[in-house]
């Protein structure tokens, strides 16, 4: 039985669909009730609701569990807390595996929630468990939340620059990379920083995505000042907006490149491209 902490989420969706799909048995945590359908519609039998900070929810989710996939809510300000109070509970149960939903390049500071991240893969460290460790880059699938206006507008908006080289991944390559270590021997002690394509430009991005469509998508600036007024008026926290910013103005100063290899070997294949990537989600989205 493996535990899937943030269960409810695209990630946890991922890796648990790339789990169900080689036949292993999943425990979902879920932070609300709500959520259960989700999991369940994905193959899980067994799920529990609560908190994953909590150390009374960690030990009943892990009574009967050999391993754990452990992902935090996204730009979270307290993961360094969740992440002792995961790790803590995997100790006093005895856990075989622990594999890290990390980040690519958490060392940078300037970026507090990679930092925050970072702090979490010490504690792991010094832990005692059989620890795994993967760092994805930025998905292919965070274009999604553009997609309303790249296909009425013909635009797609950025608080940086165009031009600046991005490495990538599917989220479906990194579900398949998680379930490998999870699944197989040989992985303790690693950690794989995941990358698909290496060093693509959002320019580059909406190049092939015009190619699939067959129209012109434009890449539009907009400052990071007007993407945080949008944010904190769309409902994102102060700390999001500010931990966000601070990534996109490290992008623009340094871009945020990566190399393939490491996945290619882990799926044992090339990793997905952007331009396949693309195509798949424009025929899901034209068969919804």
């Amino acid at each position: 039985m493996i535990l899937v902490t943030g269960a409810a989420g695209k990630t946890g969706q991922a890796v648990i669909q790339a789990l169900v799909e080689r036949g292993t048995a999943v425990l979902a945590l879920v932070h609300k009730e709500t959520q259960i359908q989700t999991v369940q519609a994905l193959g899980v039998k067994e799920i529990v609701v609560g908190d994953m900070g909590s150390q009374p929810t960690m030990e009943q989710a892990l009574q009967g569990v050999k391993a754990i996939y452990h992902i935090c809510p996204n730009v979270n300000p307290h993961e360094l807390d969740i992440g002792k109070a995961v790790i803590n509970a995997a100790q006093s149960a005895g856990i075989e595996r622990f594999v890290y939903h990390s980040v690519f390049h958490p060392h940078i500071e300037t970026m507090t929630h990679h930092w925050q991240k970072m702090r979490v893969e010490e504690q792991l460290f010094t832990s005692g468990l059989a620890y795994t460790i993967l760092q994805p880059a930025p998905y292919m699938q965070n274009m999604l939340a553009y997609w309303d206006d790249i296909m009425e507008n013909g635009r797609y908006s950025l608080p940086y620059s165009a031009q600046i080289g991005i490495g990538c991944i599917d989220l479906k390559d990194v579900a398949e990379a998680a379930a490998t270590v999870l699944c197989e021997p040989g992985h303790e002690s690693a950690i794989y920083e995941l990358c698909g394509e290496a060093n693509l430009s959002q320019r580059g991005m909406s190049q092939l995505l015009s190619q699939q469509l067959e129209r012109t998508i434009q890449v539009d600036y907009i400052s990071v000042t007007t993407w945080e007024t949008t944010a904190l008026k769309n409902g994102l926290g102060d700390y999001q907006v500010k931990s966000l910013s601070n990534m996109f103005r490290y992008y623009e100063r340094f871009g945020y490149s990566g190399n393939s290899r490491i996945l290619a070997c882990l799926l044992n294949r090339p990793p997905t491209s952007f331009a396949d990537f693309a195509k798949r989600m424009i025929q899901e989205r034209l068969s919804e």
